[in-house]
């Protein structure tokens, strides 16, 4: 992390506590760490040396270059290669200069509304793979006259930045479900090539995290026409890992173990849903940390 703690943000609920995971990977983990991403102590300290070097030679950009932890958010999706995490940084931080109206002050405390909605929930198991599940509700549960799409932009930037500090999410990855269910015409008129463009970039370019899958659920046949506005600036990768499965359930199965999933997916996961008001109170413990985040980058335009 960027900031200090002197303990660990967490959350009793019930006989279960939810907490960001900050200490070292699994075993299991750790494997997948070398086998996928060439994750070995001499490759690790190689990386962090060059890639600091290379960084110093970036006069615009302000990062914390003595956080050998922050160096290697940017190395793991990158399997350790300095030169493909020097344009991730770049990347990354171009795109927050341009977007700066989007990001300008972006942390928990300044989004209350988007988690209060409840469209958006990180559930607090991993899938059988070891990564983040991140659900996004954007049918009937979505009152588009009360929260805007870049609402929910902030809203997942928060997610997946909280995520990027996780060592077992940096290595593992996440994914995403998106729940149609309900969507109506009305909603679909909300979405607009600009921001499809913004949201294709970002994941495609812009996101120190292995986003593995994107999962489309109880979408109905108007879909298509949100859909037609990404598909012009996908890359065949992205493109690979958009699976549509309307309600088959069988078929979200085949990528998500029934274990890992609520009863409305199908799963018979035992643990509660997290709510998106519970995941602010989360969340808001780490408003330094967000702070300390956006105190970085290239100078503002």
């Amino acid at each position: 992390m960027l900031t200090d703690m002197d303990q660990l943000p967490s959350i009793k609920l019930g006989d279960f506590t939810l907490e960001f995971e900050l200490g070292n990977p699994s075993v299991e983990i750790q494997e997948v760490a070398k086998k996928e991403l060439r994750e070995t102590p001499d490759i690790v300290k190689q990386g962090v040396t060059e890639l600091r070097e290379l960084l110093k030679a970036e006069p615009d950009l302000k990062c914390p270059l003595e956080n050998d932890a922050w160096l290697v958010r940017f190395l793991r999706p990158c399997k350790y290669y300095p030169d493909s995490a020097l344009k991730l940084v770049r990347n990354y931080y171009s795109f927050k200069q341009k977007h700066s109206n989007v990001y300008e002050s972006l942390k928990p405390s300044n989004e209350g509304n988007i988690f209060a909605h409840n469209i958006l929930t990180v559930l607090p198991n991993r899938d059988q793979h070891g990564r983040r599940i991140l659900i996004i509700e954007l049918g009937k549960k979505w009152k588009h006259n009360e929260v805007t799409l870049d609402e929910v932009f902030k809203g997942c930037v928060l997610y997946l930045e909280a995520a990027m500090l996780e060592p077992t999410s940096q290595i593992a990855g996440a994914i995403v479900i998106f729940d149609m269910d309900g969507l109506s015409l009305q909603q679909t008129m909300q979405f607009t090539p600009p921001f499809a463009k913004r949201i294709v970039d970002w994941l495609q370019d812009a996101v120190p995290l292995r986003i593995k899958n994107i999962h489309i659920v109880n979408q109905p046949y108007i879909f298509n026409m949100v859909f037609a506005l990404f598909k012009p600036f996908l890359r065949e990768k992205l493109k690979s890992r958009i699976i549509f499965h309307g309600k088959d359930r069988k078929s979200l199965h085949k990528y998500i173990s029934p274990k890992s999933l609520p009863e409305c997916y199908g799963g018979n996961l035992q643990i509660p849903r997290v709510t998106g008001k519970q995941w602010l109170e989360l969340l808001m413990m780490c408003d330094k940390e967000f702070d300390a985040i956006n105190s970085y980058g290239y100078p503002k335009k």
